[in-house]
């Protein structure tokens, strides 16, 4: 699950929002055989273009010309999780899952701000669109080695939903930016501005999608098991390896493992046996729990003294840059 919250680079948000909507507009206009997609928010749906600009150009109180005036949000299930996605809903049914998800996400989006007033989806001023298809651009490498063209759809699952979020929140008074990245540090900043995790935001996102669909995620296909690959020392890189191996055993390693994982993202295991003593067991233990026969039902099968662990460091511990 890949989300990433886009500023005015990309965007261009410090003046009307009409232009982003314009080409948020591009399948209804470029495919006449398909079905229209329009506009929602969590409330509505079959929100037309006009309303969206509408709204979003007029929630801009005492903000400047040059601040940020909206957020452009991308939440884009891998291929892998669309096809599971259709498998399970069909067609039409996944489209209206990944609309039920988007308010879901943008709950997480409001809670992430840690600010009074500001819970659900419903306390932001926001409209979403969903896309079935995404284009080659001239950044691609197939364009520049001539392989594709500019404007052409690419190829496998492309299901994604684009969010316009406004900069202030539905009472036109809260100022919230998911740029700003004091994380509490500076508070009188936090104060102001709220303060914003965007790692615990992506993190939370691939969390909701597998408990709301009963995704059965490996290792391998986690924020935390990429941002380790990437980011990772030494001793980081030795823990992921024996949680990697617990992972490849059966379902209820791999559950445990992957919420190590967060925890192992964030650094706080001053080595291997200090992660193991995590699970309450010992490193003899451990592997006798990774030997285990495969379970192929839920996280229900986790044992409890891993599953009270795993969750107590999950909502106590967000994964961090």
């Amino acid at each position: 699950m890949f989300i990433n919250i886009t500023d005015s680079k990309e965007a261009n948000n410090k003046g009307s929002s009409s232009g982003l909507v314009h080409y948020l507009e591009k399948e209804n206009r470029l495919d006449q055989k398909q079905k229209i997609e329009h506009w929602f928010n969590g409330q509505r749906a079959g929100i037309r273009p006009y309303e969206v600009v509408s709204k979003i150009d007029n929630n801009i109180a005492k903000l400047g010309k040059t601040d940020a005036k909206f957020f452009l949000v991308n939440i884009s299930p891998s291929q892998k999780e669309t096809a599971f996605l259709k498998k399970q809903y069909g067609e039409d049914g996944a489209k209206e899952q990944m609309k039920e998800f988007a308010a879901t996400v943008m709950d997480a989006y409001a809670k992430n701000f840690n600010r009074d007033g500001i819970t659900s989806h419903q306390d932001l001023v926001w409209f979403a669109k969903l896309e079935n298809y995404r284009y080659y651009g001239h950044n691609d490498a197939e364009v520049k080695q001539g392989i594709r063209k500019r404007g052409e759809r690419k190829d496998g699952e492309q299901m994604h939903v684009q969010v316009i979020v406004s900069r202030k929140d539905a009472t036109n008074k809260v100022k919230l930016s998911p740029m700003n990245t004091s994380r509490g540090k500076n508070a009188e900043h936090s104060k102001k501005m709220g303060q914003f995790d965007r790692i615990a935001f992506k993190q939370s996102g691939e969390s909701l999608f597998d408990s709301m669909f009963g995704f059965d995620r490996q290792l391998k296909e986690t924020l935390a098991y990429a941002n380790i690959q990437k980011n990772g020392k030494l001793t980081q890189r030795e823990q992921l390896t024996v949680l990697t191996k617990a992972a490849s055993r059966n379902h209820q390693s791999r559950s445990v493992a992957n919420e190590l994982a967060q925890a192992v993202c964030h650094r706080l295991f001053a080595n291997t046996a200090d992660m193991l003593a995590e699970t309450g067991k010992s490193a003899a233990d451990f592997l006798k729990i990774m030997l285990e026969p495969s379970y192929t039902a839920g996280a229900d099968h986790i044992p409890e003294h891993l599953r009270k662990k795993g969750k107590k460091k999950s909502q106590s511990q967000q994964i961090t840059h």
